[in-house]
């Protein structure tokens, strides 16, 4: 699966997962693997939050969750985990050079709901 580096290329296109990922969970494993098939690189902004019902872990704690469900991957080769502010706006001007692309993995992994998984893993109760 690694692209047989032995550190991720800056320069080399790359795709972005911008998210809360609580819990990371398996609709985001398969939209990496879609992203990671397409350009064999990826960099996961993971967005600090205060903790609270909807955001249960601390951003080091996902960071570690993430690393062990990619664990086929090779870190900081395949991909990178970036903590980062609170992003809730994304603006460009005009021809910035990259997409935004909406990923379609089917009705089964859109459906997954991480409210529905820590409710039922009881984080939040």
């Amino acid at each position: 699966i690694s692209n047989k580096n032995e550190i991720m290329d800056y320069t080399k296109p790359t795709s972005q997962m911008l998210g809360r990922f609580q819990p990371w969970h398996f609709g985001h494993t398969e939209l990496f693997k879609s992203m990671h098939a397409e350009t064999g690189q990826v960099v996961i902004m993971l967005r600090s939050m205060s903790i609270s019902e909807d955001n249960p872990y601390p951003p080091a704690t996902m960071k570690e969750m993430i690393k062990n469900e990619l664990n086929r991957f090779t870190y900081d080769v395949d991909y990178v985990i970036m903590i980062v502010p609170n992003i809730v706006n994304i603006g460009y001007g005009r021809d910035v050079g990259y997409t935004i692309k909406q990923y379609d993995l089917g009705e089964a992994v859109h459906s997954i709901s991480a409210t529905k998984i820590r409710n039922e893993s009881k984080i939040c109760k």
